[in-house]
């Protein structure tokens, strides 16, 4: 090729190096704490300990961006050895400090092709250790799988192979190990294989207090949370003495799930100043390290057994469903022929969150498949009464009286599986309440709770059962219980409306009306919320905007009338019906 006397050729610069990418977790909540502390620790820590270490293993600054840093090593080896001397001491350094005072780095590796110009570095290499850095937990190293072919058989050190991440902005998946930064490869011991069922660890909190004698409060939530979750049949809980051998130490909680043989870790902490203190809590997927989980709660501590009661329950009622969504997730992402009993079942609950006629139909499918296998499995049946209970009351079946039936033989056959499950009681419950056996269904009830006090659907239906016998502020109470139980649970939106049932019965329309419209504005495809808020309407004279509710209730329900109506819901008074009726009536739904 022949060029012109004026056309210059210029090349990048380039070359195949490791590429070292760190930052300091938690790095503007340290800011915030102690602006001027915190600079002159890091800078301390610099001076004195990473810049040494960078030098030490032929490392070269490429630039600091606050608490980032870039650097490039000419081999991988190198990299990676610096980046576990320097995590190694860190972790030696912050041994003594409380929790918030801690300096911990993350560390992403990767070996790939870079730009360099004017001593900087730039191309995908750079981004993506700049990714894996992200997603290393603190005190931690993540590195590329071209990083790991390098290194692998050259270093005293373990790695746990993370499998295919798919890292922001990064067009491929990227597979990913992580470096056992606190144990080398002669004694890391092989991982405990994961149990049939979910399994979890929960860890000491944290007394962040300085205060010893709020040392017993902090054991106390936690040991009062593994007493809850060990309840729960389908779960594998690990026993106090396991869990709390790391208490005061600092680990990745990857290492707990290899050593523990769990997929969930909880940690928490406990803070007291003056009359108030604040607890923290989060669940981590042991696996990878992401927070399936996290909370934070601000209570007076004029009570010390009230609070560590009421933490308990909250904390337990948000990790169970947490971990559900979690699995569910996990199974809807495997093929069929790899699904486990256990993963069936959390694919049917996948579809049964979704809470619509296409959805059940294809967990009933998956209900039926699994208890070919296992009659006598309580949770499936559960599931599967709720699922049929629904398709009855709403409409979703041809023939809602069989669909009844369907419900309350599968809860039976699950109570007479096991007795003791709560979720078993509370469906044969409603199956009474539907039955009007309304004494009978809130002793059922009640019984539920006994046995499970965070079953946010026993306290639920509990709910319906007063609402429908006329007694309103008890329903309006266990709604409410229900909800905070489940802030995000997708039945939500039938203790929404067990409230609206409650306040139409009290006559009390206005209240009716707005607990009808919250219910359906968090399902709309659900058929009651537009009845009741029709009905409520219809009694305060907003005729417009009852029949636009009720024409939503006629296009859900084909063909629906007053006489449908009659039946559909178990009023234990005549006159609570009747005045369900008559707003729909003045609402113009035909007789």
């Amino acid at each position: 090729m022949v060029l012109g006397d004026n056309v210059a050729t210029e090349r990048a610069e380039r070359r195949l190096t490791a590429i070292f990418a760190g930052d300091i977790a938690g790095y503007s909540r340290l800011m915030g704490a102690d602006e001027e502390g915190t600079l002159a620790r890091l800078n301390e820590l610099r001076r004195g300990f990473l810049d040494l270490k960078i030098a030490e293993h032929r490392g070269r600054v490429v630039k600091r961006t606050g608490d980032g840093t870039l650097i490039e090593f000419a081999s991988a080896v190198d990299a990676v050895r610096c980046a576990l001397e320097i995590q190694r001491g860190m972790s030696e350094r912050n041994g003594s400090l409380p929790q918030d005072k801690r300096i911990e780095l993350r560390i992403g590796i990767h070996v790939g092709d870079i730009i360099i110009e004017d001593g900087d570095i730039f191309g995908d290499g750079v981004n993506i250790a700049a990714r894996l850095e992200g997603i290393a937990q603190p005190g931690g190293i993540c590195i590329s799988d071209d990083a790991y072919r390098q290194v692998r058989g050259k270093l005293d050190a373990a790695f746990d192979d993370g499998g295919e991440q798919t890292l922001k902005n990064i067009a491929q998946p990227v597979r990913v190990h992580w470096v056992r930064v606190d144990k080398k490869s002669g004694n890391a011991g092989p991982a405990l294989a994961l149990p049939s069922k979910p399994s979890i660890a929960v860890l000491a909190f944290q007394n962040m207090s300085g205060d010893p004698e709020q040392e017993y409060f902090a054991d106390g939530i936690a040991e009062d949370i593994i007493t809850a979750l060990s309840r729960s049949r389908w779960l594998f809980v690990v026993a106090r003495n396991s869990s709390f051998t790391y208490k005061g130490k600092s680990v990745d909680v990857r290492q707990v799930g290899r050593e523990l043989g769990v997929r969930y870790v909880l940690e928490g902490s406990v803070r007291k100043s003056g009359s108030r203190v604040r607890i923290t809590a989060q669940l981590v997927d042991a696996s990878d390290g992401h927070h399936v989980w996290a909370d934070r709660y601000d209570r007076g501590f004029e009570d010390i057994f009230a609070v560590q009661d009421e933490m308990t329950s909250h904390i337990t009622s948000a990790i169970a469903p947490g971990i559900v969504a979690a699995e569910a997730q996990r199974a809807q992402a495997k093929d069929a022929a790899e699904l486990g009993v256990w993963e069936r079942l959390m694919r049917a609950h996948w579809h049964i969150q979704r809470f619509n006629p296409e959805d059940f139909k294809e967990a009933v499918r998956l209900l039926d498949e699994l208890l070919r296998h296992e009659p006598n499995n309580a949770t499936a049946l559960s599931d599967l009464a709720v699922v049929w209970h629904y398709c009855g009351s709403l409409a979703w079946v041809d023939d809602p009286v069989a669909a009844f039936a369907r419900s309350g033989d599968a809860a039976r056959r699950a109570l007479a599986s096991d007795d003791t499950d709560a979720a078993a009681h509370a469906m044969v419950g409603i199956d009474e309440l539907f039955s009007f056996r309304h004494d009978s269904a809130i002793r059922r009830l009640q019984r539920a709770i006994e046995l499970d006090p965070n079953s946010n659907i026993a306290h639920g239906m509990l709910s319906a059962a007063f609402a429908f016998g006329g007694e309103a502020d008890p329903a309006i109470q266990q709604a409410e219980i229900a909800i905070r139980l489940g802030p995000r649970d997708f039945l939500n939106v039938v203790w929404l409306i067990t409230s609206a049932w409650a306040h139409l019965s009290a006559g009390r329309f206005e209240e009716a009306a707005e607990w009808a419209r919250r219910s359906a504005d968090w399902n709309p495809a659900f058929a009651d919320a537009h009845g009741v808020h029709a009905s409520a309407l219809g009694h305060l004279g907003r005729i417009e905007e009852a029949r636009a509710s009720l024409d939503v209730l006629t296009g859900l329900i084909r063909g629906v009338s007053l006489a449908d109506q009659l039946s559909a819901r178990p009023f234990r008074r005549p006159a609570d019906r009747e005045r369900y009726l008559t707003g729909l009536r003045k609402a113009g739904l035909p007789e």
